[in-house]
C-alpha cells in the first residue's frame, strides 16, 4: 500500500495533568485512565503511534470503523479538497451534489430491495432515525397504534434515548430512568454451555427466535412497530447469530406486519465478507443502519437504508409539505460525503468489501489457537470479527479483561478492545495473514502474563 498520507504527530509528547483533568471522557473509567493514560498521536496503515513513538498494531480498526486502514491518501485528499471548496452546505430544503451521488452509490452497493438512504452523523443517530421512520411508516398506513419496539438483551444501538431503550446492555440503561415506554426485549443468543468455542455461526440457538412469538402474543402484533437487532452483536462481545436465527426473525416479523431493523453499524462495509451483513446472512431487513465504515471512520457520518415502499409511503399530502420532520444540521455534511465517496473508491479498487472471504479461515484458525490459554473460556468469530472471553476474577468482574487490554497495549504494542472480561478484535480490512498471526501472538503473550 503506497498511498498513506504521512503527517506530523498530532499530539504533543506530553499531556499535562491539568489537560487530562479537563476532559470528561466518553465510555471510559476516567480516574483509571488518567492514572495510566493510553495515548495515541498519529496513525498509518495498520498502526497507531504513541506520543513517545511506539508503533502499536491496530487489532480493532480504531473502534470497529477504520476498515480501509489509517490515513489513506485518497480519503485524506478528498476531505482536504472538500474543506477548501465547500466547507458546509445546508441539506434542509437545499442540497449539494455529493450527497446525491453518495446516496446513489450506496443504493447500488446494497441492491434490491433497498432504494433510498437517509443521512445522519453517527450510528446512534441512525438508530433513532430508523425508529422514527418505523413509527411514521405505520402511522401513514393507518396503523398509528403500532408504537412498541422489540430489542434484544445485550444489544447495543448507540446512546440516544431510542437506542438505549431498545438496547440491552444494563450498564448503558440503569442510570437513565424508564426511557422510551413500550419496549420489550428478546433473549440474547450466547450460551457458554451450548456454544463455547463455536467456529462461525453456532449450531445451537435458532429456537431463541421463537421468543418473539411469545412477546407478540403478550402485546399483540397490532401494537408493535419494529424489531431491531444487530446481525452480529459487536459491542457486547461478538455474539454470532445461531444458524437459522435471523431467518426465523424475518419470517415472524413478516407474518405479523412488523418491520425488521438491522443495526449494521459494525457489520456494514465488508466486516463479515460482503458489503453488508444482511447479504452475508441472506436475510433482508426493512431498514438498516450504518456508520463507522461508511467513510472508514474519518468524518462522523451515519445512514439508514430503506427498502422499496417505505420512502414512497411518506410521499403523500401537499407537494410543498415536509413529509418527514426529522434531520440534523450536519446530515450529509460535505466533508463526510467526500470522505465516503473516496472510501468507496478504495473499497472498490482494492476489493476490500469482499476480501474477508480470503482471510476468514486464517483468522478463525489463528483465534482458536488460543483455546487452552489460561483463563480463556470461549472464543467466537465471524468474518473479520473475533472475541476471546476470559473467566472473571472472583468479586472483580472486568478486571481481568482490563489487565489484558493494558498488557497488550503497554507490553505487546497491540490495540484491542475490552468489554468486561471479553477481548474483542476487528482489524482493518487491509490486514495481512502475517499481521493476523502477529495480533494473535501478541495477545497470547499478554494473556499469559495475567493471573
Amino acid at each position: 500500500m503506497n498511498d498513506i498520507a504521512r503527517g506530523a504527530t498530532f499530539a504533543p509528547e506530553h499531556t499535562a495533568q491539568q489537560e487530562l483533568d479537563a476532559l470528561w471522557m466518553p465510555f471510559t473509567a476516567n480516574r483509571q485512565f488518567k492514572d495510566r493514560p493510553r495515548m495515541l498521536a498519529r496513525a498509518e496503515g495498520m498502526h497507531y503511534y504513541t506520543p513517545e513513538g511506539r508503533q502499536v498494531l491496530d487489532g480493532s480498526a480504531g473502534l470497529w470503523c477504520v476498515n480501509a486502514g489509517h490515513c489513506r491518501k485518497p480519503i485524506v485528499e478528498a476531505i482536504a479538497q472538500a474543506a477548501g471548496s465547500l466547507d458546509f452546505a445546508p441539506t434542509f430544503n437545499m442540497g449539494h451534489p455529493m450527497a446525491f451521488e453518495l446516496a446513489q452509490r450506496l443504493i447500488d452497493l446494497a441492491g434490491a430491495p433497498f432504494n433510498h438512504v437517509f443521512f445522519c452523523n453517527s450510528g446512534s443517530e441512525a438508530v433513532d432515525s430508523a425508529l422514527k421512520i418505523a413509527l411514521g411508516y405505520h402511522r401513514l398506513r393507518g396503523e398509528g397504534q403500532r408504537t412498541r419496539f422489540i430489542g434484544r438483551e445485550r444489544g447495543y444501538h448507540g446512546v440516544g434515548f431510542g437506542g438505549v431503550s431498545v438496547g440491552g446492555i444494563v450498564g448503558n440503561r440503569k442510570m437513565f430512568g424508564t426511557m422510551l415506554p413500550g419496549v420489550d426485549h428478546l433473549p440474547q443468543t450466547w450460551n457458554l454451555k451450548e456454544t463455547a468455542f463455536s467456529r462461525g455461526q453456532p449450531a445451537w440457538g435458532e429456537h431463541l427466535a421463537d421468543e418473539l412469538e411469545r412477546i407478540i402474543a403478550l402485546h399483540d402484533a397490532s401494537t408493535i412497530a419494529a424489531v431491531i437487532v444487530e446481525p452480529v452483536a459487536g459491542s457486547a462481545g461478538v455474539l454470532v447469530p445461531p444458524k437459522g436465527y435471523l431467518q426465523k426473525l424475518r419470517a415472524i416479523t413478516e407474518k405479523h406486519g412488523i418491520l425488521l431493523i438491522f443495526d449494521e453499524v459494525i457489520t456494514g462495509f465488508g466486516r463479515v465478507g460482503q458489503p453488508f451483513g444482511w447479504q452475508r446472512f441472506g436475510v433482508a431487513p426493512d431498514l438498516y443502519t450504518v456508520a463507522k465504515g461508511i467513510n472508514s471512520g474519518t468524518v462522523p457520518m451515519g445512514a439508514v437504508f430503506a427498502r422499496a415502499g417505505i420512502y414512497e409511503t411518506f410521499m403523500q399530502g401537499p407537494a410543498g409539505a415536509i413529509e418527514f420532520a426529522h434531520g440534523y444540521t450536519y446530515s450529509a455534511h460535505p466533508l463526510a460525503c467526500a470522505a465516503a465517496l473516496a472510501t468507496l473508491d478504495v473499497y472498490r479498487d482494492e476489493g476490500l468489501l469482499t476480501r474477508v472471504g480470503e482471510l476468514e479461515q486464517h483468522w478463525e484458525d489463528a483465534l482458536h489457537s488460543l483455546k487452552g490459554v489460561r483463563n480463556v473460556i470461549d472464543i467466537r468469530n465471524i468474518g473479520l470479527m473475533g472475541a476471546v472471553e476470559l473467566a472473571p476474577r472472583d468479586g472483580a468482574p472486568g478486571a481481568r479483561g482490563y489487565d489484558a487490554h493494558c498488557k497488550a497495549f503497554f507490553e505487546e504494542d497491540l490495540l484491542v478492545r475490552y468489554t468486561g472480561d471479553i477481548i474483542a478484535m476487528s482489524p482493518p480490512l487491509i490486514v495481512s495473514r502475517n499481521q493476523i498471526d502477529e495480533i494473535v501472538a501478541r495477545l497470547r503473550r499478554a494473556l499469559e502474563k495475567i493471573d
